[in-house]
């Protein structure tokens, strides 16, 4: 389980309004906001925090999500939202037999992903 993520984005205003969509069927919502950057998480604490700076370097975040139907919700929501599809949802059985996922890639190209590993899903 994640504590929490930081990543540097261009612009907070974009990354904060694509976030808020895209997470939104995972239980995400904005948690705080601040100067130059903002959090958003599940419940009282957040989990991913952005902030203002370089966002040269890409990262990969997967987040869980307790069905498949989410993670689906999150894909469609993500793209909606500006995101660019990288991996539609689907099992990906190469990973583990249960693993169901969807990418996309966010507004400064770092790769976000939504998965359940439960086969009930």
């Amino acid at each position: 389980m994640i504590d929490h993520v930081g990543i540097k984005v261009k612009d907070l205003r974009k990354s904060l309004a694509f976030y808020s969509k895209a997470l939104a069927p995972l239980g995400y919502k904005v948690l705080s906001e601040y100067e130059g950057g903002a959090g958003l998480g599940d419940k009282e604490s957040p989990h991913l925090w952005l902030g203002q700076g370089d966002a040269t370097k890409h990262v990969h975040l997967a987040l869980q999500s307790r069905t498949r139907a989410a993670v689906d919700q999150f894909h469609a929501a993500a793209v909606k939202a500006g995101g660019r599809d990288n991996g539609k949802p689907g099992l990906r059985k190469d990973y583990h037999p249960d693993y169901y996922g969807a990418f996309v890639f966010d507004p400064d190209g770092n790769n976000v992903e939504a998965v359940c590993h439960d086969k009930k899903g």
